[in-house]
C-alpha cells in the first residue's frame, strides 16, 4: 500500500513538473513571437522617433532637392523570395561612371536618404537609393537587418554596371541598418571588382548584437536573458524570415574585407552603442578610417558637424578616385 501511494505521489510530480516545463516553453514561445512581431515584422514602431526636419537644419536643403531631382524609377527582383525591389537613379549633373549606392536604415527608406544622396551628388557622383526589402515601395513582409538585403545590394550593383559599362567605379554607403549592410555586403567573394570602397554610419556588430542591447534598452531589463530568448526570435525569423539573427554578422563579413572602409559614429549614440564600432575597425583587413562624432546620438553624425562629416568623406574618396 505504502508503494502504491509513493508511486502515485511520484507521478503527481512528475506530471506537475511536465505541465509547469511545459508552460515555462509555451512562455518562452509567446515572448519570441512578440519580440519577432516587434523587431522584424515591418511597420509603425512606437519606440522610434520621427524627427521633422526644419528649414535652419542640415538635412533640409538635400531633402527638399531629393523632391525635384531627376530620377528614374528602377525596379528588380530580390535575390530570394521573388520580391519586387525599386530604387531611384539620380545621374550626376555632369555625365560620370562614378556611383553611390545609399542604403538606408531600419524602417526608412529610399526619400529619407535624400540628405545623404545630396552630398554625393554636389560630389559630382551618380546616386542610386533603393529600398531595402520590406521597406518602402519594395516588397516583403519582414525586416532583414541587412544580412538577405547583402545580396540585394550586390544585385543593385551589377545593374549599375549594366546601365554605365564596365568602367563603372562605385561606393557603397549606409546608415545605421545600412551601415551594418554596406559592412555585411563587404565580406562577399561576389561584390564586384568596380565597387572601390565602402563607407558605413552607425552600423551594428550583428543582429543578434543589436536585438539583445534594444530588448534590454526598451523594457529596461539590466539583465535580459540572452539565451534563451533570442535564440528562440533567430529560429522564428530563420523559419519566417529565412536568416539565422547569429549568423548575421557585419563583424564577421568586416574580418574578409580588404577594401577600404571609413567608419563613422557618434559618441553618444545609445541606439547602436558607440563601444560597436571599435571591433568592427579593428576587424576590417583592408585600408580603414574611423570617425567618431562628438556629442552626436544615433544616426545623427552629419546632422551634428555637417561640415566635418562632408570634409572627411571627401578626403577618404579623393584616395580611391581620380
Amino acid at each position: 500500500m505504502e508503494r502504491f501511494h509513493l508511486g502515485k505521489k511520484i507521478k503527481l510530480l512528475l506530471t506537475t513538473i511536465g505541465i509547469f516545463f511545459f508552460l515555462i516553453c509555451f512562455g518562452f514561445l509567446g515572448a519570441g513571437l512578440y519580440f519577432y512581431h516587434v523587431a522584424v515584422v515591418p511597420g509603425k514602431k512606437n519606440f522610434l522617433s520621427k524627427q521633422k526636419i526644419s528649414k535652419s537644419s542640415p538635412l533640409y536643403p538635400g531633402t527638399e532637392w531629393y523632391k525635384n531631382a531627376k530620377k528614374y524609377r528602377w525596379t528588380q527582383m530580390s535575390t530570394t523570395d521573388h520580391l519586387k525591389l525599386v530604387a531611384n537613379y539620380l545621374p550626376a549633373d555632369k555625365k560620370t561612371n562614378k556611383t553611390v549606392i545609399v542604403a538606408h536604415g531600419y524602417m526608412g527608406n529610399k526619400e529619407q536618404m535624400a540628405p545623404y544622396a545630396y552630398i554625393f551628388h554636389k560630389m559630382g557622383y551618380n546616386v542610386l537609393t533603393p529600398d531595402t526589402r520590406g521597406h518602402g515601395q519594395s516588397q516583403g513582409n519582414y525586416v532583414g537587418y541587412g544580412w538577405p538585403d547583402r545580396m540585394d545590394y550586390i544585385k543593385w550593383m551589377r545593374r549599375v554596371i549594366e546601365e554605365n559599362g564596365k568602367d563603372s567605379e562605385m561606393v557603397m554607403f549606409g546608415v545605421s541598418m545600412g551601415g551594418a549592410t554596406t559592412m555585411m555586403v563587404s565580406g562577399e567573394k561576389s561584390v564586384p571588382k568596380q565597387l572601390k570602397a565602402y563607407i558605413e554610419d552607425c552600423g551594428y556588430t550583428s543582429v543578434a548584437d543589436e536585438i539583445n542591447y534594444e530588448a534590454k534598452q526598451l523594457y529596461h531589463l539590466s539583465d535580459f536573458p540572452r539565451w534563451p530568448l533570442v535564440p528562440i526570435v533567430s529560429g522564428i525569423t530563420h523559419l519566417r524570415a529565412g536568416y539565422s539573427m547569429y549568423k548575421a554578422s557585419a563583424l564577421n563579413q568586416v574580418k574578409k574585407n580588404h577594401k577600404p572602409i571609413l567608419f563613422i559614429h557618434g559618441d553618444n549614440d545609445n541606439f547602436v552603442p558607440t563601444r560597436m564600432v571599435h571591433p568592427l575597425y579593428e576587424a576590417s583587413r583592408g585600408p580603414k578610417q574611423l570617425l567618431l562624432v562628438k556629442k552626436a546620438a544615433h544616426a545623427s553624425s552629419y546632422k551634428t558637424d555637417p561640415q566635418l562629416y562632408v570634409k572627411t568623406i571627401k578626403e577618404f574618396l579623393s584616395k580611391y578616385f581620380n
